[in-house]
């Protein structure tokens, strides 16, 4: 007989082997060995997974709920890098690469449950485990690819323009999100998403 503890993690591993057999080939044997490796952990909403000055000791792939990634500015003003939700992978990877004092904080917005894994078991998952190591590549892509489009986007689109974009391609973040939060990750104040809000309201009344 399974406890509850052992039912969910055994649900937690078949999310992200389904995930990984969706974009890498790989066997079932070879996919249960790297799901082996992780850690569960329930992550309250409000709690941390990693504050400001501690080492990132994990990666971590969201399983349930939703986190956001973030640093404090020189002003104490919160600047959001992304959001984490359901098949997602979170971590700072600076940190967890060089194993030095991470400068972000990672932040559960609901009650969620994560699998982690440590750069050791990583490290060994790529020298053992056939296609893993084309499965971080093809993320870490993927990852500054997404990177650089938001920096060009900052740099040349309206904040109405880079709104609209998030919530189009983001769909299932944004509607649980609040306002001050969008408004972190867009780099405004909540009072000016207000008025973008409230313009295009305005404009589906016309």
């Amino acid at each position: 007989m399974y406890t509850r503890r052992e039912i969910t993690h055994q649900r937690m591993k078949a999310l992200l082997k389904k995930h990984i057999q969706n974009r890498v080939a790989i066997s079932n044997s070879e996919a249960d060995k790297f799901c082996d490796l992780f850690a569960q952990r329930t992550v309250k909403k409000k709690s941390f997974l990693l504050r400001k000055d501690e080492i990132c000791r994990f990666e971590g792939f969201v399983t349930k709920g939703l986190f956001r990634i973030y640093h404090l500015d020189h002003n104490g003003f919160e600047q959001i890098l992304y959001f984490a939700m359901e098949d997602w992978w979170l971590t700072d990877i600076d940190s967890f690469n060089n194993q030095t004092p991470s400068q972000l904080f990672i932040e559960a917005l609901e009650d969620s449950e994560v699998l982690l894994i440590s750069k050791e078991d990583k490290e060994y998952a790529y020298e053992n485990i056939a296609g893993i190591e084309k499965l971080f590549r093809t993320m870490t892509q993927k990852t500054h690819t997404v990177l650089q489009r938001r920096m060009i986007d900052s740099m040349s689109k309206s904040a109405y323009e880079r709104y609209i974009d998030f919530i189009q391609t983001n769909p299932g973040i944004a509607q649980r999100l609040t306002n001050l939060q969008v408004a972190a990750y867009l780099g405004i104040s909540h009072e000016f998403l207000s008025k973008i809000r409230r313009k295009i309201q305005q404009q589906g009344q016309t």
